[in-house]
């Protein structure tokens, strides 16, 4: 995979997906917008995935989106003659870069988010759409579009009340202000705060590993039969787990847990 704005890297079943500019702070330009799409598809057509962990390089996870890269391609659309054709541009460049953050919540395979230094805008967006987070120490997030006369667009304000609740969503995004580690932990926002970058790292990658040392396609069960259940009530999503449990409970993989419980030995798991 060879792309501009993202690195790809591989550790046994896990994917790193490692944001890497060109911007300053890893912000999300043209590149990333047309990369980060395909760059998931490409992971989940991938059978050998069984896991993904997110993360930035360098200082920082992500600065957000790169208004200075995307000048060229906004703001023809922003600051012409609001025209209903600009306007139906703009609305389509929007729904073509919801590809990058709705890609990754709709990917089978579970995503590890790994956040350090700052995670703004953009960055909050993407991250809202994985399923385990954790920061380190000095990680800041801000919820900043509205600073920049903007309503978050790429799935925070939908997102983000499931994890931290209604309240606490509204308040960081109609201020935009900046909250620190410990905040994010409280809420609810991450699940483990850890002292340095590379114990962030450390712990992220054994999570990863962890994920993905189970049956793949249980794991992916469980992530598909949670979204589901979203909004819905418990009569709703135990008629859904029961059909889907009918239908895929019986696997080599299950035979492979008995057999191991049996014979007092770790699993191990084929995805069968």
């Amino acid at each position: 995979m060879d792309f501009e704005s993202l690195r790809v890297d591989r550790d046994g079943h896990v994917a790193e997906l490692v944001l890497r500019g060109p911007g300053k702070g890893n912000a999300l330009g043209p590149a990333f917008w047309r990369e980060m799409p395909e760059a998931l598809k490409l992971l989940e057509a991938d059978d050998s995935v069984r896991c993904v962990l997110l993360r930035g390089e360098g200082r920082d996870f992500t600065y957000g989106l790169d208004l200075p890269g995307m000048l060229d391609s906004l703001g023809p659309l922003i600051m012409g003659e609001n025209t209903a054709a600009e306007r139906t541009r703009l609305h389509r460049m929007i729904l073509s870069m919801q590809g990058a953050t709705e890609g990754l919540a709709r990917m089978t395979k579970p995503v590890v988010a790994a956040l350090h230094g700052w995670c703004i805008g953009g960055g909050l967006n993407l991250v809202a759409a994985a399923d385990i987070r954790f920061a380190e120490l000095s990680a800041r997030f801000s919820l900043r579009e509205v600073k920049l006369a903007i309503v978050a667009d790429m799935g925070a304000l939908q997102r983000l009340p499931r994890v931290i609740g209604e309240g606490n969503t509204r308040e960081l995004a109609l201020t935009g202000r900046d909250f620190d580690a410990a905040e994010a932990l409280r809420l609810g926002l991450v699940t483990k705060v850890l002292e340095t970058p590379e114990a962030l790292l450390s712990h992220a990658r054994a999570v990863a590993q962890q994920v993905a040392a189970n049956p793949p396609l249980v794991v992916q069960g469980i992530k598909q039969v949670m979204n589901y259940c979203d909004g819905k009530s418990v009569e709703d999503g135990l008629r859904y787990v029961a059909a889907w449990n009918a239908a895929f409970l019986q696997s080599q993989d299950l035979g492979e847990a008995f057999a191991a419980f049996a014979e007092r030995r770790p699993p191990t798991f084929q995805g069968k």
